[in-house]
């Protein structure tokens, strides 16, 4: 029996993307994989058993047997920090931790281990990655993403909090990398860790679907009234676009997955899209004008993916119509343009059971660009 634990160097570096595709990988290699996330911050209930997001994630993606108690052991809810700092949390967490890590560790050839954030997450209750990875004896993965300096300089700061606690630096993977753009660019990360005794075991190469959002998460995350849902919530954005600018000059920067933040009372602008939505983007000159539409259906070349109309401004039953004939999701906030465009950018993007394309693209993506193999080698027995 193995394990290996899965960190990283921050949030939104892929980790869960990382667990994903490992866990597949073990399965194509006929192991029997058990996976575990000791601490969780993002919890949700299942059947009354609290659990991590992640945990329950997994369990369902890959029909893992075991209980979410045992696969999300503790779990951080609002004011449990506090109360731990003012001593009245009284359990020993760490016991917790370590009898359901042995308990899953039964009849399994290998356990995949998914920290919290970098290597310093959750010290505040005495329960960092690094303090748990040597709690537990496994050698840690981190996970980082793309670029060349800043990867390097994290990877090798989180490294050296996790060797303090004497847990073993197995290796690292870069993620969310532009392999097109920048040729050669594994070689120099390679190279660039090796100067730090550390093993660079894949690079990810990034992939819009695995990065951005769909418009439901962008509904859950901004709230508000959902003015039309469109054709499919579960749709990807490519882009965003702020409509702050004269309607000819706001359709030269949209494409057809492109979300618009604008105000709810620049009818202008908005008209504009569910015109262009309908009739596809202008080939390159001035969009002419004409009616409200409110009927009809928008093929794939339509201009926008949806809109956010920001500042508590309703527009004119007409536009709602327009918006709703053209098909085009439609959310209607409080919020000033400022603070919903900061809301989107800043969207933390987790992946869900629904999700299934995109699951089934983060399989294909780590198997391709992951050798599993490399993997398999840092893990190291567990001892009893």
């Amino acid at each position: 029996m193995r394990h290996v634990y899965l960190a990283a160097t921050g949030q939104n570096r892929g980790k869960t993307t990382v667990s994903l595709g490992v866990m597949d990988g073990f399965r194509r290699r006929g192991l029997t994989a058990g996976f575990i996330k000791p601490v969780g911050q993002r919890t949700v209930e299942v059947d009354g058993t609290p659990a991590d997001e992640d945990a329950v994630l997994m369990r369902s993606v890959f029909d893992l047997p075991e209980p979410l108690a045992l696969m999300s052991p503790v779990h951080i809810p609002r004011g449990f920090t506090r109360a731990y700092i003012e001593g009245r949390v009284v359990e020993d967490l760490a016991a917790r931790i370590s009898g359901a890590h042995r308990a899953l560790a039964t009849d399994r050839d290998i356990v995949l281990i998914e920290g919290t954030g970098h290597a310093g997450v959750g010290a505040v209750v005495g329960l960092s990655n690094a303090v748990v990875a040597g709690l537990l004896g496994a050698p840690a993965i981190i996970v980082s993403e793309g670029g060349v300096g800043r990867p390097i300089d994290e990877i090798v700061l989180n490294a050296a909090l996790f060797e303090r606690h004497r847990v073993a630096v197995a290796g690292a993977i870069v993620n969310k990398v532009d392999l097109e753009a920048r040729p050669g660019i594994e070689r120099t990360l390679q190279r660039g860790l090796a100067l730090h005794g550390i093993a660079l075991l894949g690079v990810l190469p990034y992939r819009p679907i695995l990065s951005n959002p769909s418009l439901a998460m962008v509904f859950e995350g901004v709230g508000g009234e959902l003015v039309h849902p469109g054709p499919d919530m579960d749709l990807v954005i490519g882009d965003i676009a702020v409509g702050a600018m004269e309607p000819d000059h706001m359709l030269q920067r949209v494409g057809p997955k492109t979300l618009v933040i604008v105000p709810g009372d620049r009818e202008d602008v908005i008209l504009a899209l569910t015109t262009a939505h309908m009739t596809g983007p202008p080939g390159g000159g001035r969009l002419e004008m004409g009616p409200v539409a409110t009927s009809g259906a928008a093929g794939p070349a339509g201009a926008a993916i949806g809109l956010v109309l920001t500042g508590g401004y309703r527009p004119r039953p007409a536009v709602l119509d327009a918006i709703r004939g053209a098909d085009l999701f439609a959310a209607l906030v409080l919020e000033d343009t400022y603070v919903v465009a900061s809301e989107v950018h800043d969207l933390l993007v987790k992946t869900h059971v629904s999700d299934r394309e995109k699951i089934e693209e983060i399989k294909e993506l780590v198997w391709d660009h992951l050798e599993i193999d490399h993997v398999l080698d840092a893990a190291r027995p567990i001892v009893a």
